[in-house]
């Protein structure tokens, strides 16, 4: 047991290190190839660095490592070691990455379409930002900014993430036309749909729930052959209030279809709702499922 904790612990932080990795090279290359030659405005450090780089004539990649670096000491002193340690990786990582693939020939010149470049750059970023946060880490920078006012001042962190980087779009605003602005709401928008879908890839569930007669040959055929994991309610029916038992049933959305066709050949009358649901964790999901025998 103790072999098999050491390994699947082993994996996880390997699986960390490459998702934090990838995630920054995508980064990386997203701000490189396609916001900074067309001139995007976006958020977070990033979007400070160019507006420094702006003033100063500064590299962005430099900005951004500088501003990275305050943001950890800040970090560090109001958020506490066990915080450096899970956001150092990628605060030092990004700046490195960005000058990289900013000296690799021909990258600016990718596409002369500012539309395809917003596109491509917002499921880009909201990809690479996605990956990292799955794996519990975070990209630095206003991350850490907005963390340390929500402990300051006691508010949601997403009123501060939306503070932030509406004070960083207003700041590069000042320097774009109009079509700069707009093709940064289409990003962000991007941005924004393509994280939430990657914050639930491999998470998002069905849920069913059965008010039947038959609840237990239902029961029964859902266990065995959709193997599926079960749970049964107590309920009372509305009209004729009778006590019986409901039946409460998660599954992969590939097995709908299956297990309604299953319970409906069961009981054609069975009454069911159908719920999406966000995420799953636990027995049989999270964890490895413990078989059982069932008795036909």
């Amino acid at each position: 047991m103790a072999l098999k904790n050491g390994r699947k612990g082993l994996r996880d932080f390997l699986w960390t290190c490459v998702s934090i990795l990838l995630g920054n090279s995508m980064l990386a290359f997203a701000i490189a190839a396609f916001i900074m030659p067309h001139g995007i405005i976006t958020g977070g450090a990033t979007g400070i660095g160019i507006l420094i780089g702006r003033f100063l004539h500064t590299d962005v990649a430099v900005n951004v490592l500088v501003l990275n670096l305050l943001a950890l000491l800040l970090g560090y002193i109001v958020l506490g070691k066990k915080f450096l340690l899970t956001t150092i990786g990628s605060s030092l990582l990004y700046p490195v990455l960005l000058g990289f693939m900013q000296r690799i020939p021909g990258i600016t010149s990718l596409t002369d379409n500012v539309l395809l470049a917003a596109l491509l750059a917002g499921g880009l970023v909201g990809i690479s930002v996605g990956m990292v946060m799955r794996v519990g880490a975070s990209t630095g920078g206003t991350d850490v900014l907005n963390l340390v006012l929500h402990k300051w001042f006691h508010l949601p962190v997403s009123v501060f993430v939306y503070l932030t980087d509406f004070l960083i779009l207003g700041g590069q605003a000042l320097f774009s036309d109009s079509e700069q602005i707009l093709y940064g709401i289409v990003l962000l928008v991007v941005e924004t749909i393509t994280l939430n879908r990657v914050m639930l890839l491999g998470q998002s569930q069905i849920q069913i729930f059965v008010i039947s007669s038959q609840f237990e040959l239902i029961r029964q055929k859902l266990l065995v052959t959709l193997n599926a994991g079960v749970t049964m309610m107590m309920v009372e029916t509305g009209c004729a209030q009778q006590q019986q038992k409901g039946v409460l049933c998660v599954i992969p959305p590939r097995k709908l279809y299956a297990a309604k066709e299953l319970i409906q050949s069961i009981d054609p009358g069975a009454f069911i709702t159908v719920t999406q649901i966000k995420e799953v964790r636990g027995q049989g999901f999270t964890l490895e499922r413990k078989e059982q025998l069932l008795k036909e």
